[in-house]
């Protein structure tokens, strides 16, 4: 459902990523992975159609995301940044119901039973139905987060992007919420997200892609990518890898800078 074919990327006249290929089909969750600074924000902005290639195509379900309308975009593209937008005044149901907006023509400004039944489902799903009448601003770091998430979710968009879904959640509700992604996949969605540790990548994901030096570095099961030797090099430390119990590699690092790449 997602395709990206040879994208380039630049950055205030600079070339961030180039010739990146990679897909997620409905019912699969890929994680990107990558040091800060190596363009997985920007590849998910570019996605989501709010950056602009300098060169290669990005289709959702057969359909150029350039050419498509911010509805249409809206309607088949959920996308969940990394930085919070401020919001003052509003309750933590008036920001869900944001996410049906592209469900309505701008004089349809009434919610409607789908409306309603979507927020209350996408509340339930990150465990925040107590908040929904709390005043968003009050919230803390993790709850806020678990609010953006459940707008979202009640946008009911095939494609899901995420940038660092997981930031400011303790370790249950990160597990929580890491489960529940893996779980919308399954329902088939196609997901794409953004992490930043790579044992949740490897424990939720059904592939995973590594960013490094402005490339796409490797790609494929998360047991392929944590065994492959290019991990050292893109992170520039040595990485130490445990095989678990039940046969799937964790990564830790070891302090020790890693050999320069041949």
């Amino acid at each position: 459902m997602i395709a990206v074919r040879d994208v380039c990327l630049e950055v205030g006249g600079r070339r961030l990523l180039s010739d990146i290929s990679l897909s997620a089909a409905s019912g699969e969750l890929v994680a990107i992975v990558g040091p800060n600074g190596v363009g997985k924000t920007t590849l998910l902005r570019a996605v989501a159609g709010l950056h602009p290639t300098a060169s290669g195509t990005i289709a959702i379900d057969g359909a150029r995301v350039d050419a498509l309308s911010p509805r249409e975009r809206a309607l088949r593209i959920a996308f969940l940044a990394a930085e919070e937008m401020p919001v003052e005044a509003l309750r933590v149901r008036d920001v869900v119901a944001a996410g049906r907006y592209p469900h309505h023509r701008w004089w349809e400004w009434r919610e409607n039973a789908a409306d309603e039944a979507a927020i209350a489902t996408a509340l339930a799903e990150v465990h925040a139905g107590a908040l929904a009448d709390r005043i968003f601003s009050t919230l803390s770091s993790g709850e806020r987060r678990n609010g953006w998430v459940a707008g979202a979710l009640a946008q009911e968009t095939p494609v899901l992007l995420l940038d660092e879904p997981t930031t400011h959640l303790d370790l249950h509700v990160a597990q929580r919420m890491l489960a529940l992604l893996r779980a919308l996949a399954r329902r088939g969605k196609a997901i794409l997200c953004a992490l930043h540790d790579l044992n949740e990548a490897a424990a939720y994901a059904d592939r995973i892609v590594l960013f490094g030096d402005g490339a796409l570095r490797a790609a494929g099961t998360p047991d392929e990518v944590l065994a492959n030797p290019l991990l050292d090099v893109v992170y520039e430390s040595a990485i130490a890898r445990v095989r678990l119990a039940d046969g799937h590699l964790r990564v830790y690092p070891s302090g020790a800078p890693a050999a320069p790449e041949r």
